[in-house]
């Protein structure tokens, strides 16, 4: 045996790190319907009980229980009204004094996104337990999504009613909802989630640049589906490449042009954000132009000069800028969230949608609760009419 010498490291496990271990030893080969029960074993060997795992729905409306071995069951909760929802809205932990001890309830992060909620019961809680509870439940979270890609469990706990093709499709092509960074937060919303045909979003943070695109393609069911599918492939295509927004827009256009009819087209708007500068600069497809949000009032439209939607073949378009303030946010939509074309309705109109805004802001919200709560109150000012798509994409330079 060898001793080391007195001023060496203490490489001996502890009890939190044989727990958090256990779990991380296990995780690249563990099958996503075990997941859970793992994750009960080792809340059991902290003490914990009646552990679940609540995800959210995609209409954002509840959160759901994982079913899987050892895992409690229950009803789905309402964001809205419940404890769990409160956890979920805030990101923070919840602790509810029960007859029997004590239930904590943790956001499930990843990368600012929130798949859900973690809950679970204690006899009593210390600070020892919460900084163990925090950081499986962060464990939690990234294998929820890194093993989402391998199962269907996941995907039918979180639909909470009948999906169309065209959604799944949809759904697919997202990146996550949310992304919230120390310089920069993004949060999207799609509705009708799941009848939702041919709007799209789509971002990515490339050092310190992030890219953003929002598009509506024509028409409903597969066939706007389909196109919205082409259209954020040769985005992400264009992107990647590094070539200059202009030239995305061209490059979408010709992919459009050369899979569809010629009366076929997708507005769009792409856009660029130095997170180091604020400096935002974008390019319109004619789409409905973003509204600048300060000080958590709407202070006016992004307008910029247009060029014909993707598809049509339009001049190569000027790039337009603006510098950002720390704190702005910048809200993006689709013309489905402001008209309304059932029979006997008045457009819902842009005005109504800035008091909406404006109203919003004032709770000082983070940006992911801001943008569920404007996309559900605008649906409800509409009497739950949806009969076109109608999506919204938030983001915030933090400075």
């Amino acid at each position: 045996m060898t001793v080391g010498s007195p001023g060496d490291p203490d490489r001996s496990e502890s009890f939190g790190e044989r727990l958090l271990g256990g779990l991380l030893d296990r995780a690249h080969e563990l099958p996503p319907h075990l997941v859970g029960p793992v994750l009960a074993d080792t809340v059991a060997r902290l003490g914990g009980r009646d552990t679940q795992i609540l995800l959210q729905d995609y209409g954002q409306q509840r959160l759901v229980p994982l079913p899987g071995e050892g895992l409690a069951g229950g009803e789905p909760q309402s964001i809205d009204s419940s404890d769990a929802g409160r956890c979920f809205l805030t990101s923070r932990p919840v602790e509810l004094a029960l007859p029997d001890g004590v239930r904590v309830l943790l956001p499930l992060l990843d990368g600012g996104d929130q798949a859900g909620v973690l809950g679970v019961t204690l006899d009593a809680v210390d600070d020892d337990d919460r900084r163990l509870l925090r950081r499986i439940a962060s464990l939690i979270a990234d294998l929820l999504q890194t093993k989402n890609g391998h199962t269907d469990l996941f995907f039918r706990t979180r639909r909470g009613e009948p999906m169309s093709v065209a959604a799944e499709i949809q759904w697919s092509l997202l990146p996550p909802l949310s992304m919230v960074m120390p310089r920069v937060a993004v949060a999207g919303v799609l509705e009708p989630a799941y009848a939702v045909a041919g709007d799209s979003f789509d971002y990515a943070l490339n050092g310190d640049v992030l890219h953003l695109a929002m598009i509506d393609a024509m028409g409903h069911g597969l066939d706007a589906a389909t196109m919205a599918t082409v259209a954020i492939g040769a985005y992400r295509h264009a992107r990647r490449i590094s070539i200059e927004l202009s030239e995305i827009y061209l490059f979408m256009d010709r992919a459009i042009a050369e899979q569809f009819d010629p009366d076929h087209f997708v507005t769009a708007q792409m856009m660029r954000l130095d997170t180091d500068t604020g400096r935002l600069q974008w390019v319109n497809a004619g789409h409905p132009a973003p509204m600048l949000i300060r000080a958590h009032r709407v202070v006016g439209r992004l307008d910029s000069p247009t060029t014909l939607p993707v598809g049509f073949g339009g001049a190569q378009p000027q790039v337009s800028a603006v510098v950002l303030e720390p704190g702005d946010r910048v809200l993006c939509f689709t013309d489905g969230l402001i008209e309304e074309h059932e029979s006997g309705q008045e457009q819902f109109g842009e005005e109504q949608l800035i008091g909406w805004v404006n109203q919003l802001e004032q709770a000082d919200h983070g940006i992911r609760t801001v943008a569920r709560n404007l996309s559900h109150t605008l649906k409800r000012a509409r009497g739950e009419t949806t009969s076109d798509d109608a999506t919204l994409v938030l983001f915030e330079w933090r400075g």
